[in-house]
């Protein structure tokens, strides 16, 4: 708190002291310094002359019209804007909605407290002289900080930008495709301090910084995803959101099913061994086993779907590829099913959709 600072008087005002010393000697002389004391004790609830306080001159003032005029000027700068910056919000506050307040009546009571410092016959002096004693006073601001915190909070609030997660989902038997968004954060702590900053400055604007908030799934981060469009008879090999491969399948036949819905790759095989999953209805007719050869339904390559008894796998019947024909399992192209397989790790997202 700045505090204030009593003038030094200039070498001529010494004679009119002097002047006034020897009157109220001549005074008390006389017999009447009791009336001189009575003068000042009259005096004592006034301001001496050429006292300002925070800029507003309060000579003369009894302690409650300093307070008031003292008040109304300080009043304008807790009233005052302050325009808070944070990307592109902007917020316009006043320092006293921030908690900031004014030390009025100490500083009021200091200003009372000049006639104090000086001895008896320099306070008559400069009353009856009205001579300014030259001393200027400031105001002490203080400051909130639960009040600024309690700002920042509702700032964090409001500029908050949530992270969005990369995903590759089949949600109401549509593909989604939701790319990652950077969200933002207020730096809280940093802003407070800024904000406390600009206001023991008087600043008319600050600004408070933001930071950005990385999503916790980025596009590397989903890793490879098999879409199979049952709609097309497409298979789409994706490694986040970029398209690796495209071929066109076969799925299933009418009265069968190839399962829509979200699956995972759990086993892989190369030249794999088929077992009749059907040897009561469909397969019936075909052996209980067929070893991996040309005539293995399978072709040379199957990838396993923990949906049960559905593979993506290659197939001798290249005629049926584009059309509906399995049993419910989704048929490549030998060499198609050959290039996939070394793609697709053991884990990989397959995606059925209508």
């Amino acid at each position: 708190m700045a505090r204030g600072k009593h003038g030094k008087h200039p070498r001529g005002r010494g004679w009119k002291v002097a002047l006034v010393a020897v009157g109220v000697i001549g005074v008390m002389g006389a017999g009447t310094a009791f009336a001189a004391y009575r003068y000042d004790a009259s005096a004592a609830g006034r301001i001496l002359p050429g006292v300002v306080v925070a800029g507003v001159d309060v000579s003369d003032m009894t302690r409650a019209e300093a307070v008031r005029a003292v008040t109304a000027r300080a009043q304008e700068t807790l009233d005052g804007q302050l325009s808070i910056a944070a990307g592109e919000h902007t917020w316009i506050v006043t320092p006293a909605v921030l908690g900031m307040t004014a030390d009025v009546e100490s500083e009021v009571d200091e200003a009372l407290a000049v006639a104090d410092s000086l001895s008896f016959v320099n306070r008559v002096y400069h009353r009856i002289a009205d001579e300014p004693v030259d001393a200027s006073i400031d105001v002490a601001f203080g400051y909130d900080d639960a009040a600024i915190v309690s700002f920042v909070e509702q700032a964090r609030d409001e500029v908050a930008v949530p992270a969005v997660n990369a995903r590759i989902a089949l949600v109401d038997n549509e593909l989604v495709m939701r790319r990652p968004k950077t969200g933002l954060a207020l730096k809280t702590q940093l802003a407070a301090t800024r904000i406390r900053a600009a206001l023991e400055d008087r600043a008319a604007e600050v600004a408070i910084p933001l930071r950005e908030i990385e999503p916790e799934v980025t596009a590397a981060a989903l890793g490879g995803t098999i879409v199979v469009d049952l709609s097309e008879n497409s298979l789409t090999l994706y490694d986040g959101f970029k398209v690796i491969k495209e071929y066109r399948v076969a799925t299933a036949a009418p009265g069968y099913s190839t399962p829509v819905g979200t699956w995972q790759i759990i086993d892989k095989k190369e030249n794999p061994t088929w077992y009749n999953p059907a040897l009561d209805s469909w397969g019936a007719d075909l052996p209980a086993v067929i070893a991996p050869g040309p005539s293995n339904p399978l072709g040379t390559r199957a990838l396993y779907l923990n949906s049960p008894g559905i593979r993506i796998h290659g197939t001798s019947n290249s005629a049926s590829i584009g059309t509906y024909a399995s049993h419910g399992c989704i048929r490549m192209f030998i060499s198609d099913s050959e290039e996939l397989y070394p793609l697709v790790p053991i884990g990989t997202r397959v995606i059925i959709k209508p």
